[in-house]
């Protein structure tokens, strides 16, 4: 079965990507009659070398995307994954020779039919007295024997599409360019991984690999790699690939030692995502690093992709101070990324985190009377302790509802969200649970749900975090003065409030809120004189249970179930439940 492209023709997606390209960039043009692109500024280069380069379509943003000042003249561009046409790569060098450029370098990948069509157009354009050179580049370091082939041309190319721009940009002339080059060629390595293969428009993928299996040193146009290894994580897949790029008895490898100072590339080769880019990257800063290698400058991002393979490779480039000039030489190539001038190893990545203010105590956290919710002004003296005990049984007594409701949440969630509620909430467990192994939590109530609040907003993530977050910050407020009955049915009010809001959602709408917003209707109670607290409080939870049930008969009026096409849904909201859920924990733990 042939994978799903969005592509006006099979026959004309590599001339319609290069049109848009170029649509989009005024400093580009298009040459007529041909799939080759030049910068609109030719005339500008009168006196100076053109850069020619190209090769198959799918490499996006290679190799149009490095055209500008500093880097390339112009690009060739073939068919998907398929050599440009000799008569094409000849008329853009006369092209450029017309605008009176001095010479043309031509960079080629190690590919057999980009080398022969380079190679046959610089032929003919030196016999009509235009004067090419042409450097083939293999920076392949997946193979251990080198066959008559050499190593294959990858993401280091454009490497020397930069190397060579700054060169001809400052009035270097064609041959040492090409002898520049050439030694710097030698001293890069690339080395490439996936995770499943690509599919050129209108075709089949163009390797199978099982789930539990990834593909190392594989090529740029879906053909295999050297070997399959099994699935890792990517510090083990990072390490391994390091290792087979530095091993000295590899024919190919680069020969970075400690000590060595580099120009390290990753580059997403079409379909990663950006999450894992970047977790790759780091895992190649930290393994580097620990082998004692400088890297002077770190590039990330899709430089030289292979359609939408889900992969990438890590380049490095051993480079020296005047090296680095080039590479961190100006040029206008849209695809070239912003890189700061500096060297990555060596830099200080953390800042010291600001110490949070320190909260005074609240003048009724010990010895006073009305210190502890639960004991309804008649806890003996000493209740500091005995407080903070009974509030870590509570908690503790939460984590343990939540953990168990996980799987049930989830279920629930699955039918109108991403199916993460129960996971969300058990992060919070998890993370309370490790808060109270540092220590006895505070005996303020004001402090701990201050607390509780900066620890949820950090661990639990999601919607549900942030919500929670507000609430307890919100609710905190009422208990720094006072913390009798009233005070607590105040800060469930505040902490209502809060969450309506910042979160748009009101009574009725299908949400955490209506269990909490029923229960503190029957909280309204502890204001009155003599109020149980007891009794107001099962009042409370029952309500809240009642509440979230409700929730399968509405309209979900906000959060994400309000965006389903269902108006209707046949379970209660996850978030609901789970509210409902703490609240019978802390009247649990309270009654006995």
């Amino acid at each position: 079965m042939t994978s799903k492209k969005l592509v006006n023709s099979v026959a004309g997606c590599a001339d319609d990507a290069l049109a848009g390209l170029v649509a989009c960039n005024p400093n580009l043009q298009l040459l007529q009659g041909h799939r080759v692109a030049l910068r609109s500024d030719l005339d500008s280069l009168k006196g100076r070398v053109a850069l020619l380069s190209g090769g198959g379509s799918g490499h996006e943003p290679a190799h149009a995307g490095f055209i500008g000042k500093g880097m390339l003249t112009g690009v060739i561009a073939g068919a998907v994954f398929t050599s440009p046409a000799v008569g094409s790569i000849l008329a853009a060098i006369r092209a450029v020779a017309q605008a009176g450029t001095v010479g043309t370098l031509l960079i080629v990948k190690n590919y057999t039919g980009d080398r022969l069509n380079f190679g046959l157009a610089r032929e003919q354009a030196r016999a009509e007295g235009i004067p090419v050179e042409m450097v083939v580049i293999g920076d392949d370091s997946a193979f251990t024997v080198l066959k008559k082939a050499g190593r294959r041309g990858l993401c280091g190319t454009v490497l020397i599409h930069k190397v060579a721009g700054a060169l001809a940009e400052a009035g270097v002339g064609l041959e040492e360019i090409t002898k520049r080059v050439n030694v710097v060629a030698k001293a890069m390595g690339t080395l490439g991984v996936s995770l499943s293969s690509c599919s050129v428009p209108g075709s089949k993928p163009t390797f199978e690999l099982s789930a539990d299996e990834v593909e190392l040193g594989l090529g740029i146009h879906g053909e295999a790699g050297v070997r399959r290894i099994k699935m890792a994580t990517a510090d083990e897949i990072v390490k391994l690939m390091l290792d087979h790029m530095t091993d000295t008895t590899n024919a190919s490898h680069v020969p970075v030692q400690p000590g060595s100072s580099v120009v390290m590339m990753v580059n997403n080769l079409g379909g990663l995502s950006f999450l894992e880019l970047g977790i790759i990257a780091d895992a190649a800063v930290r393994s580097l690093e620990g082998r004692g290698v400088k890297i002077a400058r770190a590039l990330v991002g899709t430089f030289m992709s292979a359609l939408e393979m889900p992969g990438i490779s890590l380049t490095l480039l051993l480079v020296d101070e005047p090296l680095l000039k080039l590479i961190d030489a100006e040029t206008t190539a849209v695809a070239w990324p912003n890189v700061a001038a500096v060297s990555i190893t060596g830099r200080k990545r953390n800042r010291v985190a600001p110490a949070e203010p320190q909260e005074a105590l609240d003048s009724t956290a010990v010895g006073g009377t009305n210190s502890c919710l639960w004991g309804r002004d008649r806890l003996p003296k000493g209740c500091r302790g005995s407080a903070s005990k009974r509030m870590a049984l509570v908690l503790e007594r939460v984590c343990s509802t939540l953990l168990g409701l996980e799987e049930h949440l989830n279920a629930l969630d699955r039918a109108a969200g991403d199916g993460d509620c129960g996971t969300t909430h058990s992060r919070a467990a998890r993370a309370i649970r490790e808060w109270l192994k540092e220590g006895p939590p505070p005996a303020s109530p004001a402090q701990l749900l201050s607390k509780l609040s900066v620890l949820l907003l950090e661990k639990m993530g999601g919607s549900s975090g942030a919500l929670y977050g507000l609430f307890l910050t919100a609710a905190a407020q009422p208990l720094k003065v006072k913390t009798s009955l009233p005070a607590w049915s105040a800060a469930m009010d505040a902490g209502l409030e809060a969450m309506q809001k910042y979160g748009k959602a009101a009574p009725g709408d299908r949400t955490m809120l209506d269990s909490l917003w029923a229960a503190g209707q029957e909280l309204q109670a502890w204001k009155s004189p003599g109020a149980d607290l007891l009794q107001v409080l099962t009042k409370a939870v029952k309500s809240a249970e009642a509440a979230a049930e409700a929730t399968k008969n509405m309209e979900a009026g906000a959060g994400r179930a309000s965006y389903i096409s269902s108006a209707r849904l046949e379970q209660p909201d996850p978030g609901a439940v789970a509210a409902a859920a703490i609240l019978r924990a802390i009247l649990e733990v309270l009654q006995s």
